[in-house]
């Protein structure tokens, strides 16, 4: 694909929260049996607070690049896996690191193939999950986040695509992995 096409197909916004929205419905209601309530939509640019529960990113390669990430409170992560493995879980083991992982490489799959209609084919990288106090992610690059906070019995968790046209992707040359690094600061 050219850069003239790829940036003809740029994904909006509104495009790309409504893949995220029906991405996490369709997840959520056929692996959960749970139906989440969408909140409003919002864009970020500026590094995320340093926040506390569970963050589990994604990376998509391809003619676009970016990050996908679920991010929820050690309670909705524990209660996640409990619907998904049907048991009771107190607190943060790894079943639970699993099933949100899980859970996040479904949706941002689904978005993925959703925006894989306009982009062209693209890849997944393995899911990282972490799990903390007081810790915060930022993008290396200064991208623009579209966030989709859901509600769970009064429980909020929140999807998040970062996404843009591939640098690299004219490049004979493309280097493998993901040109958009994600950081941790702990």
């Amino acid at each position: 694909m050219s850069t003239e096409q790829n940036l003809a197909s740029a994904i909006t916004s509104a495009e790309l929260s409504d893949a995220i929205k029906a991405a996490t419905h369709d997840v959520f209601l056929t692996m959960l049996g749970v139906e989440l309530t969408p909140g409003e939509v919002y864009t970020e640019k500026t590094e995320a607070a340093p926040a506390s529960g569970v963050v589990s990113l994604i990376g998509l390669a391809g003619p676009w690049v970016g990050t996908g990430s679920l991010s929820c409170t050690a309670s909705f992560a524990c209660r996640i896996a409990g619907q998904m493995l049907m048991t009771e879980y107190p607190g943060i083991c790894e079943d639970v690191l699993d099933a949100v992982a899980e859970i996040t490489n479904m949706i941002v799959g689904n978005v993925k193939t959703t925006l894989e209609n306009r982009v062209g084919n693209m890849l997944l990288s393995t899911p990282t999950v972490i799990y903390g106090r007081n810790f915060q992610t930022r993008s290396a690059r200064n991208q623009e986040w579209t966030i989709v906070p859901f509600e769970w019995d009064g429980e909020r968790m929140c999807v998040q695509v970062c996404i843009a046209p591939n640098p690299d992707a004219e490049s004979k040359t493309v280097r493998p992995g993901f040109p958009v690094p994600h950081m941790l600061n702990v």
